[in-house]
C-alpha cells in the first residue's frame, strides 16, 4: 500500500466516522469509518518504514584518483616528466 491510498483510506474513513449518520440496521458506517482509518494509518507507517530502510542501503563507488602531469625544464637542455598525485581532502584514497 503506497502513501496516496492510505492518506484515501484514512479520509474516507473519517468521512464515514464523522460526516455521515445513516442507520443501515445491522452495520455502523462509524465503525466502518474507523476500520477504514486505522487501516490508513497501518497502510502509512509500513509504507514509511519500508522506505526508511530502503534508503538506508550504500553503494560503494570506484575510487577516483586524480594525477597531474607537468613538463618541467632542467639544466642543459633536458626536460624531464613530473607525475604529483593530487588528494582530495577529506577523502581516502
Amino acid at each position: 500500500m503506497g502513501i496516496g491510498s492510505s492518506i484515501f483510506l484514512i479520509a474516507l474513513g473519517a468521512i464515514l466516522a464523522f460526516a455521515v449518520d445513516a442507520n443501515l440496521g445491522w452495520l455502523s458506517l462509524n465503525t466502518v469509518g474507523w476500520v477504514l482509518m486505522l487501516a490508513g494509518l497501518v497502510g502509512l507507517i509500513m509504507t514509511a518504514y519500508f522506505w526508511n530502510t530502503r534508503r538506508r542501503t550504500v553503494v560503494a563507488a570506484p575510487r577516483e584518483r586524480v594525477v597531474e602531469e607537468r613538463v618541467v625544464p632542467v639544466r642543459d637542455d633536458r626536460v624531464v616528466q613530473e607525475y604529483r598525485e593530487v588528494r582530495h581532502p577529506g577523502r581516502q584514497v
